[in-house]
């Protein structure tokens, strides 16, 4: 089967299970977290046209405190950090590309990075991810993963890179 089992105690067209699974992406079997980044780069580049690197930011920000919630309920359902919680990918990516949104050619290594981050957890996105728990616990270390790309990406521009 391609699709993952919701998580225990949710359903599908629950509001707080179609966020946390960004409408059913983190269902899918294989590489749930992967497809939960890349659907949020044709929204960094369509929130970049509307208000620029502020306008990705900001939802990222806000995806990220909806993610809290939304999350966090679907961990009350028995899962600490479901794989189909993919909402913290989103916000993530998001805030890593917030500065470089403006420049495709950077997409692919502020997306690399930012799972790269996530992936490998070193510390303190570590600390985070064990330390927290619920929602927050979900959320911040790929918030933390997103604002160290964003940092990078940030330097590449100051320095002249893009």
């Amino acid at each position: 089967m391609p699709f993952r089992p919701l998580p225990p105690g949710c359903t599908f067209w629950q509001p707080t299970t179609l966020l946390a699974t960004v409408g059913g992406i983190g269902l899918i079997r294989v590489a749930s977290g992967t497809w939960g980044s890349l659907a949020a780069l044709p929204l960094a580049w369509a929130l970049w046209w509307l208000g620029g690197p502020l306008a990705v930011a900001i939802a990222g920000v806000v995806i990220g405190l909806v993610g809290v919630w939304a999350s966090g309920a679907v961990c009350r359902g028995g899962e600490a950090d479901s794989s189909a919680i993919v909402i913290d990918e989103v916000a993530g990516q998001l805030l890593a590309l917030a500065p470089v949104a403006g420049v495709l050619w950077l997409y692919p290594l502020a997306f690399a990075l930012f799972r790269l981050l996530d992936i490998a957890k070193p510390w303190p996105i570590s600390w985070l991810d064990r330390e927290l728990g619920g929602g927050w616990g979900v959320m911040m270390d790929d918030i933390a993963a997103g604002v160290a790309v964003a940092a990078i990406g940030a330097a590449v521009l100051a320095g002249g890179l893009a």
